[in-house]
């Protein structure tokens, strides 16, 4: 992995996220991925249970509700790339509506680990709620 193609990742991730299509979202990780919402979180084990959690179709705890479209945007950055191991930064902001101010922005911190294809094998996401 290089930082061009985990900044590609990384806006492929934004991509499937906006669009919730379950063919997106899956190609993003690796048949055996590990994911967590959260660091203390036991993972999401496969493929189809972290498109199914995604898709608000499926178990996983902590996960968040699907995002209605032009209620979020977000935008993340490698900001350190070892191997295999990437660690990105970035922020999300959300509205309550299309077309609303910014009523939350997150600031957060992916730790990714990708295979050979630059699929993620492994995920946990940080986040925090920035103070208003």
């Amino acid at each position: 992995m290089d930082r061009r193609r985990a900044q590609e990742w990384l806006d492929r991730y934004v991509a499937a996220w906006e669009t919730y299509d379950a063919e997106s979202i899956g190609a993003l990780f690796s048949d055996d991925v590990a994911y967590r919402y959260h660091p203390y979180d036991d993972p999401i084990v496969g493929r189809a249970a972290v498109v199914a959690s995604w898709r608000g179709e499926g178990p996983g705890e902590g996960a968040s509700t699907r995002d209605e479209p032009g209620t979020f945007e977000a935008t993340y950055a490698p900001i350190a790339v070892d191997g295999d191991l990437v660690v990105a930064q970035g922020v999300t902001r959300y509205r309550k509506a299309p077309g609303d101010p910014v009523h939350q922005v997150y600031d957060n911190c992916f730790v990714m680990r990708f295979d050979d294809a630059d699929r993620c094998r492994e995920f946990t996401e940080f986040y925090v709620l920035r103070p208003s």
